[in-house]
């Protein structure tokens, strides 16, 4: 029988007085073996990551451990001193998180933050240190790692950074990877990079590693076994096969149903359009970035390049790609939340690329927007009700009449009517989401554009938010720009999709005529990247 690299028996973690229960993980106990990947599964607030940051010594001040063993190399972490845990850290187990930017210090270099990990430890000499961190970065796979080394990680694209902070992990050879969302933040090309760079080093090393996900195709691409945690307890183990394939516990069961399906949503055949609400021909926008004192020349990056497309009334148009492909620049150009440089964008007939003043005003009652983050476009300060009624009362709506329709906005997206007194905070990131989606309703668009809206949120949460829209655009007649890089979502709930490269729409069409049969390399790029895809066909046969 192989011993367990890690084995945590019976972990209690206390919550502080008033959260919404008494612990984070309640009697936990599971076991990690050399060589193997364990992923822990579940949304957010199940307590999947509060066990490996006890592992770490990385509890939050007022959240404590208070029963339970975490035994490393026969010891038990959770009684060492602070000392003793910072020789661990690093040396022995060490950590990657989902946002490398909040990682990663903005002011030094990357060389100097990889050579201050061997730094910490009191380990080679700083020509070594800097040898070193270019041989990480060499072995993580970053293009031209002495150029990446001398960079700020500002300077380097999502994925890169995420590659740093796997070269920092390995520093010291840890015995224990713990990966904290790791590609959550990363678009489909790259985080299927990320995962198989994760599996190669792994196999390499021999590492153990703990990836802490809530997406079961990140799951079926890496895992070997799986634990499910909800409300802090777990509540299924098994291998991957037999966690994915037969689920036994019924909320394993609900988050496996809740995972979009490829094409699934998408018509065999395009239906008969309506007429076109939006017209958008030759499209431009450019940035100009670089220069001054930091930068030799400035760069121009063309954000839209040349982008037509139409939108009929009624339909839901996907626009794909990954990050930095200019999806998000077109929508923005399309609200004119930033003026395109050339192109005309018209809604039912008129111009929007070219009104300004009170005449701009007016026609952005008929569009509007959803975003990606429900905590960051919500007014923290102001109640629900103001929150979705000053639109409304903008536009010299009676301010009665603005909350009288507040009220039915917010029972429209399945909230409660008292949410009209309560402040952002006091929801979820699903219901957050939910107010975003009534704000954007409250002037009575014809259509809606959806940024990544439901890119934050949780496997079975993000199913809820897209069977609401579905359900809304059915009920209102909207037309929908749906703007993700998740081509799983993408094929749940478009009727058309458009794949940009580049400031580029590359391909344009039925959405099950992209998956089925796609005709750009990059359009197959994006679609063979898809975590969990090969699993998902193999099984439907």
């Amino acid at each position: 029988m192989r011993e367990p690299v890690l084995r945590i028996k019976n972990l209690k973690i206390a919550l502080p007085a008033g959260a919404d229960r008494d612990f984070a993980v309640d009697e936990v106990s599971y076991d990690l073996y050399p060589g193997e990947i364990l992923c822990i599964v579940g949304e957010s607030g199940s307590g999947k990551s509060m066990s490996a940051n006890a592992a770490m010594g990385l509890l939050p001040d007022l959240v404590r451990p208070v029963a339970g063993e975490i035994l490393f190399d026969g010891k038990d972490i959770l009684k060492l001193t602070e000392d003793e845990m910072m020789d661990l850290r690093g040396r022995r187990i060490a950590m990657i998180f989902q946002e490398p930017m909040s990682a990663l210090n903005p002011l030094m270099r990357v060389e100097d933050q990889i050579a201050e990990v061997f730094e910490a430890h009191d380990l080679l000499t700083p020509r070594d240190r800097r040898r070193r961190a270019i041989e990480l970065l060499t072995e993580v796979g970053i293009p031209d790692p002495e150029k990446a080394a001398r960079a700020y990680p500002f300077q380097l694209s999502g994925g890169q950074r995420q590659r740093v902070m796997i070269a920092m992990a390995l520093a010291l050879e840890p015995k224990i990877l713990i990966a904290d969302e790791p590609t959550t933040a990363l678009d489909v090309t790259t985080q299927a990079q990320i995962l198989e760079l994760i599996r190669d080093l792994q196999e390499r090393h021999g590492m153990a590693v703990m990836f802490i996900t809530h997406d079961f195709g990140v799951v079926a691409e890496i895992a070997d076994r799986v634990a499910v945690m909800q409300y802090g307890k777990i509540v299924e183990t098994g291998t991957a096969d037999e966690v994915l394939d037969h689920p036994q516990h019924p909320y394993t069961q609900k988050l496996i149903a809740a995972i979009p399906k490829l094409a699934a949503g998408a018509a065999p055949e395009e239906p008969a359009r309506k007429a076109p609400i939006l017209e958008v021909e030759g499209l431009n926008k450019t940035y100009v970035t670089g220069g001054g004192l930091l930068f030799s020349k400035p760069r121009v990056v063309h954000a839209v390049n040349d982008v037509s497309l139409s939108l009929a009334e009624g339909e839901t148009l996907g626009i794909v790609g990954e990050s930095g492909s200019g999806k998000s620049s077109v929508g923005r150009c399309l609200v004119r939340l930033m003026d395109p440089d050339s192109g005309t964008v018209k809604l039912a007939g008129q111009d929007m690329a070219h009104l300004s003043g009170e005449a701009l005003r007016e026609a952005r009652k008929s569009i509007q927007m959803i975003f990606q983050d429900p905590y960051a476009s919500l007014n923290p300060r102001a109640k629900v009700g103001r929150i979705i009624a000053e639109g409304p009362m903008a536009h010299g709506v009676p301010r009665a009449e603005a909350y009288s329709r507040a009220v039915k906005l917010l029972d429209l997206v399945d909230l409660d009517a008292l949410a009209i007194d309560r402040y952002p905070h006091e929801f979820s990131g699903g219901q957050r989401q939910r107010i975003g989606i009534a704000r954007a309703l409250a002037l009575e668009p014809r259509v809606i554009i959806a940024d990544e809206a439901v890119s934050a949120l949780d496997v079975s949460i993000q199913a809820q938010v897209l069977d609401l829209l579905a359900e809304l655009k059915d009920r209102l007649n909207l037309a929908l720009i749906f703007i993700t890089h998740d081509l799983r979502v993408a094929a749940q709930i478009c009727d058309r999709i458009a794949v940009m490269q580049k400031g580029r729409i590359v391909e344009m069409g039925p959405a099950r005529a992209i998956f089925d049969n796609p005709q750009n390399a990059y359009t197959r790029t994006l679609i063979e990247a898809i975590p969990g895809r090969e699993k998902e066909l193999a099984a439907a046969g």
